[in-house]
């Protein structure tokens, strides 16, 4: 399902406690301006929407583009190798931090094979629970996108994805 620009901001808004008001009053802009935006009636100026992207600590294209979240599957003949894909992780926990890890599959596989813990995923329960092993099964039967989509109870959403 598509969401506009304005129902982001409106749930961006709402993850970090805030009224209209008290985001108005950060970009400099009136409470009805927020208003507007968050019901569709307008859209933020583009200087706007960059200061909104780095205040929520997202990239612009996620504030204004509808992300692929499409899982699909790809036959063997057309499977990229193992050494070219990526293993890409982000993390967006309540508290505000956004983590993004970007490794190489083979050096993923390596990993979960030799049973080392990757040292990107120290410190953080919910990655150190990812099945390694599960997820690589899946790309290599030809799964490819957002593999694994998490929400803790706590709030902190991980993804998981193979390109």
């Amino acid at each position: 399902m598509k969401r506009t620009i304005g129902e982001k901001i409106n749930d961006l808004r709402k993850q970090k406690n805030m009224t209209q008001d008290e985001l108005a009053e950060k970009m400099g802009v009136s409470s009805q301006a927020v208003s507007k935006w968050e019901k569709d009636l307008s859209i933020p100026d583009l200087p706007v929407l960059i200061e909104l992207a780095d205040f929520f600590h997202i990239s612009l294209d996620d504030l204004v583009r509808e992300r692929k979240d499409i899982v699909e599957f790809v036959p063997a003949e057309q499977r990229k190798n193992i050494n070219e894909m990526f293993l890409r992780v982000n993390v967006q926990t309540v508290k505000g931090d956004k983590v993004k890890i970007n490794l190489p599959l083979a050096f993923v596989k390596i990993a979960a094979d030799m049973k080392i813990e990757i040292p990107q995923f120290n410190g953080s329960d919910i990655l150190k629970a990812l099945d390694l092993d599960m997820i690589i099964t899946l790309i290599e039967s030809g799964m490819m996108g957002k593999i694994v989509e998490v929400e803790s109870s706590e709030g902190d959403i991980v993804e998981v994805t193979a390109e």
